[in-house]
């Protein structure tokens, strides 16, 4: 299903994740937001060779297609499986992770770019790929890395009454450390999916972007 907020319109932009979630339960079926073409490879290929089968909902943008960034060398493609939780391979030192920003999809990409940009070296950047069933073990893996962290974010390109928000949110708050707070990077609540036109995409954009980052405040 395509799903990716690039300034299209709200046809263009949601393939209202908010709803497959809601139909999760017992096992139903998996929702899964692969963000690059060994995931993809992987995800499929996982499919095919479960003993069992559970409907399959992939979401991912076109931008992803085309995206410079988004590139899987032929060793990710011919080994390993699909990750359901992908960590930040740029963090050397996780106990000097100030913040810890999980989200799914391009927005990775956007958030990757605007941290380079401003030359923020202690917020680390994890994307969780696999929506429902939810991956526990691998998203409690990340918190204990980063332990020492006290802000914790979930940031998405929908607005807060859609995506994946709602629906995982007592998940990622069962398995925080005390001391470690958990705070949202979306948009506003709305009726319509996404703007209408490219220059209210941007401006939205930019603020959930420099909202997950801190960036300005």
């Amino acid at each position: 299903l395509p799903h990716g907020y690039e300034g299209q319109g709200p046809e263009h932009s949601s393939a209202r994740p908010e709803r497959y979630l809601q139909l999760c339960a017992d096992y139903n079926m998996q929702v899964c937001v692969p963000s690059n073409p060994a995931q993809m490879f992987h995800l499929l290929r996982r499919q095919m060779l479960r003993p069992y089968r559970k409907p399959l909902i992939i979401i991912t943008p076109k931008s992803l297609l085309r995206h410079k960034e988004s590139v899987s060398s032929l060793d990710e493609l011919t080994s390993g499986t699909y990750q359901v939780v992908i960590g930040d391979d740029t963090i050397t030192k996780p106990d000097e992770v100030s913040r810890v920003v999980f989200c799914s999809g391009k927005i990775f990409y956007e958030l990757k770019a605007a941290r380079k940009e401003h030359k923020i070296k202690d917020i680390a950047l994890v994307r969780i790929e696999q929506l429902y069933p939810f991956p526990h073990e691998a998203f409690k893996a990340q918190i204990e890395l980063y332990k020492n962290t006290k802000e914790v974010v979930w940031c998405q390109e929908e607005p807060s009454n859609q995506g994946a928000w709602h629906r995982i949110q007592h998940y990622l708050l069962r398995h925080l450390q005390p001391h470690q707070k958990l705070s949202d990077a979306q948009r506003a609540s709305a009726a319509s999916p996404a703007g209408g036109y490219m220059g209210l995409h941007n401006v939205r954009q930019k603020e959930v972007i420099e909202t997950a980052l801190s960036v300005g405040n």
